[in-house]
């Protein structure tokens, strides 16, 4: 039987849901249900794209479309998906919230029963997934709530997975962890192969950071939301019913009472419940960016890198590593030349990349 997973927060959340799957059910046949909403530095456009905002969906068996290395966002929309679906082993479908919560639970309910799975695993990572709302750093709380409440309406079986709690930057771990019960399960120390051909190229931090922490990193590293922990909880996974996930989401518990028919009836719930509209604020968001460098001179980008990383180690000397993206974002760059810096860095400053993060040495 073929497993079926839902990537509950878009983004690099397919990473961490196929790390998630190779450590607990390595070997078995997975298809993943995400979201096509990524970062503005890989989407210059507010929100998730729908299916009409690519070209090469695969229409097939099953009542959701195939992402493969042949799908193409349509410009200027952007998507890491059609790369990632030919390094992850794992089949990305398309999860479009336009439609609203019954429309998700009818495309969720017809995938399970297509698939022959009576259970549907949600992987979360960082945690979100179980905001309450009034956390002063949460960001992205409406995917994951959508999730949350078009499972409880298909009525299929579903377990919640929070991997990595905190590495997200929306809720403190120490927070999330008296949110959760039991130590959890390590994801590492041995990571599949495929893990650092992605992060080689992929902006996700979280899931850089799941990896770095389940392959035996610690301590602070830098990234775009600041300062975040490695600790010994980091490179974990908690599992918990679906009741329990939903009883800690106002927002999913409201989307699953009003039903919104639209991604927008969801904004306002969101906006009415816990007082911002996430869409709304990355349209705001995306008026306000500057251009990016896309284009990099070896001698010229490892000087500003090297004068980077000094910087940082004096300003935040308890700090011991940072991310790629955070690294080629804060100089100015496109996120696509973080794949050139780690070929860079292999060749004429191997004692800085200490994959998948980068050393803040003396």
């Amino acid at each position: 039987m073929t497993e079926l997973l839902i990537a509950a927060g878009g983004g690099g959340d397919p990473i961490g849901t196929a790390i998630v799957h190779a450590a607990l059910r390595a070997g078995a046949d997975a298809v993943v249900l995400t979201y096509g909403w990524e970062r503005l530095s890989v989407d210059p456009l507010p929100g998730p794209l729908a299916a009409h905002d690519f070209t090469g969906l695969e229409h097939g068996s099953l009542p959701v479309p195939l992402i493969t290395t042949g799908t193409q966002p349509i410009a200027p929309r952007g998507s890491t998906l059609p790369r990632l679906a030919g390094h992850l082993p794992v089949k990305l479908t398309l999860l479009d919230p336009h439609k609203g919560v019954e429309d998700l639970a009818g495309h969720i309910g017809r995938t399970a029963h297509a698939l022959g799975a009576d259970h549907v695993n949600v992987v979360d990572m960082g945690g979100d997934i179980l905001a309450h709302g009034d956390e002063p750093t949460l960001a992205s709380p409406l995917l994951d709530a959508l999730v949350l409440a078009a499972c409880h309406l298909t009525g299929v079986d579903t377990t919640v997975h929070v991997a990595g709690p905190g590495l997200d930057g929306e809720i403190p771990e120490t927070t999330l962890l008296t949110r959760l019960t039991g130590n959890g399960t390590a994801l590492g120390p041995t990571l599949p192969p495929w893990t650092a051909d992605v992060l080689r190229w992929h902006p996700s931090e979280a899931s850089t950071l799941l990896a770095a922490a389940a392959t035996g990193l610690r301590g602070p590293c830098l990234t775009r939301s600041g300062p975040l922990p490695l600790t010994d909880h980091s490179g974990r996974v908690w599992n918990l019913p679906l009741a329990q996930a939903l009883n800690h989401n106002r927002l999913a518990q409201g989307l699953a009472d009003t039903c919104p028919d639209s991604l927008a009836g969801a904004q306002d719930i969101s906006l009415k419940l816990y007082g911002f509209d996430e869409v709304e604020h990355e349209r705001r968001q995306s008026l306000r960016r500057p251009p990016a460098r896309d284009r990099i001179d070896d001698a010229t980008f490892l000087n500003e890198l090297d004068a980077w990383l000094r910087h940082q180690h004096a300003t935040n000397p308890d700090t011991r590593y940072a991310t790629a993206r955070c690294a080629v974002e804060s100089l100015g760059y496109d996120w696509r030349v973080a794949e050139q810096m780690r070929d860079l860095l292999a060749r004429h400053r191997p004692e800085a990349d200490a994959f998948p993060l980068l050393s803040l040495a003396d």
